[in-house]
């Protein structure tokens, strides 16, 4: 195909994606700068001397977060969604209505006050309370999964063969992996734009940077945050002058006054998050079952069998154990290449999958895997703050990814990031995406909160993984380490430990942040209570005090619908409770970029996967198929195990629209008597 064919067909492809928006408004928004982008030659961008030159990516000129208004598209459900749908982006457009458009709502979401925490009698003298002081105002962003397209070692081809286990799973395959870098920038961007009404005192991402812990995912990451230039394509570098996706440009980075923190996240260090590349943190001692090291920088795309069919390993009498995304497994199973994207394809193209000569793509080394000591030690190498991004220098050596800070020394509030994803030497051949804390961790844990509590401090713990939300037997609750028989490092504590031991230690815990499921679930954890108490528990347990509960806050993915960041404003009143304010915001995207491109994908894929973004699992005793493992513990111990659902999980709703992912809210906090007398010492009511 010529260059002027190519770039008319990019052209009528993109006047396709722009989504909720009328021809003139397209012409309108398509002047200056965005129409640079598609009408410029070689790398990028147009000048009036028609020379080359990088361009960068605007946001659009309208910045508001979901209490102004929310997304709204069409939306369906039906009992059994066709998965091949989601590769067949050329034919989107077409379908009745068109996939991936959509427009915004006329009314907001609104701040919903939650009073779960409190006395019974609260809410009647809610109204009345006078905020003292702001504590902090920060956004935390998560699960970017910033991805190597074009790297042969993917696991693109099952979601279109397997509809059973993959056909669901857009983390193996959506068509929004051809932007996500863009996604990250525009998101960026509008923190950049709130921080300017508004300061931020600093952000946090909550893990998931990469795909596939690979080198140049991370260097992407990090490199759009710090401002650089940003080239999104390797090996051969296909369509870097012609597909909007694949060209160089320019990242607008963060204000340089937001000091930023990062958490580890599964996809950061295993690969597609789930297997460990290597099973030592250094050297690298390369995973046993089967080479992964080689696929990474090979010039040959990976034949490999389907890792996602679960092999169910006989227990005896303690059941069975659902061993997904088992190398053991594939052993001898049929093999087909898992495919990689076309560069030169403005849809992004599936090419070289299923089975074939061995398909040849242009190797490339900086798509080699990391060590979780390498990964951290990328983040001593950025131009923003602070250096490290909380990582201390020793975890460069020992990998240990666990560290606290002040976001303000003269305010007690204290930030616990906490590094709760499994280890790459647990020996499991299960799916690495449970929550999990050794031994040095859980002790790092416990003697943080006993330090903040004996400081006074309010504390907030921010975690990749969530606790107590997914079932038993499920790819992402805590993982049960005694019921797998090839752990050869166990969990050292059960979920109803790690609760209570939280709740006796301290009532200073105001919330538990996290991201991995790519929910926006707000969920209270109330006091145990005796009588809640798993019979298989050790821990005495009565009833905690009141003010041990705590609030646990999800923020979705920038990768898959809603593609959405959080702010957080933590509030002292009048009453000397705390209050938290939520809010989902919507990345600020332009008409015509890459980023409303991927917005459009990201929409398309939830109309046609129909991922329950609202979910609300059962308080189970016992797993479900096809995952029929007998649990030492319940999902949530700290309330009923009588199979209900959590009334403490709601879902936002705006009308008009048809299915909302987002919930903002004002989460209020009862404190214990000890913290309140500090906090009435440090801050007086002002006098009349």
């Amino acid at each position: 195909m010529s260059d002027d064919a190519s770039r008319k067909r990019e052209k009528s492809e993109e006047m396709k994606m722009v989504r909720g928006l009328s021809r003139r408004d397209f012409i309108k928004y398509s002047g200056g700068a965005v129409a640079c982008l598609y009408l410029g030659t070689l790398t990028a961008g147009c000048s009036s001397s028609g020379s080359s030159q990088i361009t960068s990516y605007p946001i659009d000129s309208t910045v508001v977060t979901t209490t102004e208004r929310v997304l709204s598209f069409p939306y369906t459900k039906v009992a059994n969604p066709d998965t091949a749908l989601l590769s067949q982006v050329d034919k989107y457009s077409s379908h009745t209505p068109p996939y991936g458009e959509w427009t915004f709502s006329d009314e907001g979401l609104q701040i919903v006050p939650r009073f779960d925490l409190m006395p019974t009698a609260f809410p009647a003298t809610a109204a009345s309370l006078v905020r003292i002081r702001q504590f902090a105002n920060f956004f935390s962003i998560s699960d970017i999964h910033i991805t190597d397209k074009e790297a042969p070692n993917q696991m693109i081809y099952f979601q279109q063969k397997d509809p059973t286990y993959c056909g669901v799973n857009t983390s193996i395959y959506s068509p929004v992996i051809t932007c996500t870098t863009h996604v990250l920038d525009a998101a960026i961007q509008t923190v950049n734009a709130l921080h300017k009404r508004k300061p931020f005192t600093f952000g946090i991402s909550l893990g998931d940077t990469c795909n596939n812990t690979s080198y140049n995912e991370l260097r992407w990451y990090l490199d759009v945050i710090d401002g650089k230039v940003i080239t999104p394509s390797s090996g051969a570098h296909l369509g870097a002058d012609t597909i909007d996706y694949q060209r160089p440009y320019q990242a607008a980075g963060l204000d340089k006054s937001i000091p930023w923190y990062q958490a580890m996240g599964n996809h950061d260090h295993f690969y597609i998050g789930s297997v460990p590349v290597y099973t030592g943190f250094s050297p690298k001692v390369q995973n046993p079952i089967f080479d992964l090291v080689t696929p990474y920088t090979s010039d040959t795309v990976w034949a490999i069998g389907d890792l996602l069919i679960p092999n169910l390993r006989p227990l005896g009498e303690g059941g069975t154990f659902p061993a997904l995304f088992d190398l053991e497994n594939i052993k001898g199973a049929p093999q087909y290449y898992a495919g990689v994207l076309d560069g030169l394809s403005p849809t992004g193209a599936i090419i070289n999958a299923g089975t074939s000569t061995p398909p040849k793509v242009a190797a490339d080394p900086n798509r080699r895997p990391l060590l979780r000591t390498e990964w951290i030690q990328e983040f001593f190498t950025t131009t923003t703050l602070p250096k490290g991004h909380g990582f201390p220098d020793s975890s460069k050596q020992d990998g240990f990814a666990c560290y606290s800070f002040l976001p303000d020394p003269k305010v007690p509030l204290k930030i616990i990031v906490l590094d709760d994803t499994q280890s790459e030497a647990d020996g499991s051949h299960d799916i690495h995406g449970h929550g999990f804390l050794d031994a040095q961790r859980w002790q790092w844990l416990q003697a943080e909160l006993q330090a903040g509590d004996k400081a006074n401090q309010l504390m907030i713990i921010a975690a990749h993984v969530p606790i107590a939300v997914n079932s038993i037997g499920s790819e992402m609750e805590w993982w049960e380490s005694d019921k797998d028989p090839n752990a050869t490092l166990q969990n050292t504590v059960n979920l109803f430990d790690l609760i209570n031991t939280i709740q006796n230690t301290t009532s200073n815990l105001i919330m538990w942040m996290a991201g991995h499921r790519h929910f926006n679930t707000v969920k209270a954890l109330k006091p145990i209570k005796g009588e809640f108490k798993p019979s298989t528990t050790p821990s005495p347990v009565t009833d905690n005090p009141p003010e041990s509960g705590f609030w646990q806050v999800e923020t979705s993915s920038l990768r898959d619908h809603p593609q959405q960041f959080r702010t957080f404003e933590v509030f002292l009143n009048s009453d000397y409770s705390v209050s938290i304010v939520t809010v989902n915001v919507d990345p600020a995207v332009a008409p015509g970029t890459p980023a409303a491109k991927s917005r459009s994908y990201s929409i398309a894929a939830q109309q046609i996967i129909q991922t329950n973004l609202q979910e609300n699992n059962p308080n189970l005793t016992e797993s479900v198929a096809p995952y029929p493992v007998t649990p030492v513990e319940t999902m949530d111990p700290t309330r009923a195990q009588d199979k209900s659902t959590d009334p403490t999980i709601i879902y936002g709703s705006v009308y008009g629209v048809p299915y909302c992912a987002s919930y903002n809210a004002e989460l209020y906090k009862q404190l214990s008597p000890a913290m309140v007398t500090a906090l009435k010492k440090k801050y007086p009511l002002p006098t009349a």
